[in-house]
């Protein structure tokens, strides 16, 4: 199978669709809440003062336990709670440093369940087909392929995590390139937050 065959097939594969499709709707809806918000002026209204109250509040252990259930397959838009935090204030570092480790978390939850429970598992959780397609483009690709995942926030990394677990790669790389590309990814993601916050008036 050569490799724009491997890339189309990749699209092909309901995960990956499914992630893109929903990464797609939440940008729209994003967009258009945010500039409904900055329309309306409604920063200063009581129910955004309550919001930005509670984020600064607890949102440091939301955001890690929200990161590891994304981590975990759960579709929580984590890239999209490190925005909407920053929005509220909470310090931009310290924000993507906790959604990073929660991540990481929840990746390191599926790779052990892959690693413990094995194919029937995993074939069960992304068909064999699909399972097929991946396992033949980390053959060829191998952490490079998990690296991309990870600095795309709309591609579905977690699903990786469970290949990776399957083929019992080195738990110490898998850590690295788990963390590593998800911190990049959320401190830009946290840093546009806090600018957009400002931009509409909740900071």
């Amino acid at each position: 199978m050569n490799s724009n065959s491997q890339k189309t097939n990749l699209l092909k594969i309901h995960w990956v669709k499914s992630s893109i499709t929903a990464g797609l709707i939440f940008l729209v809806i994003g967009l258009v809440l945010i500039f409904s918000i900055k329309h309306f002026e409604v920063g200063e209204m009581q129910l955004f003062l309550n919001v930005k109250s509670f984020v600064k509040e607890y949102g440091f252990v939301g955001i890690f336990l929200a990161t590891i259930l994304a981590g975990t397959v759960v579709p929580l838009g984590s890239p999209a709670l490190v925005v909407a935090a920053a929005s509220f204030g909470l310090n931009p570092i310290l924000l993507a440093i906790t959604a990073a480790i929660g991540f990481t978390v929840g990746m390191t939850i599926n790779y052990f369940l892959a690693y413990r429970l094995g194919r029937p598992f995993i074939s069960k959780k992304l068909g064999v087909e699909e399972l097929e397609t991946v396992t033949a483009l980390w053959n060829r690709w191998g952490w490079i392929l998990y690296v991309v995942f990870g600095v795309i926030p709309v591609l579905p990394v977690e699903f990786l995590a469970l290949v990776c677990g399957l083929l019992k790669t080195r738990i110490q790389t898998f850590l690295i390139l788990s963390f590593t590309p998800r911190l990049a990814v959320f401190i830009l993601l946290a840093y546009f937050g806090e600018a957009l916050g400002g931009w509409i008036g909740l900071i």
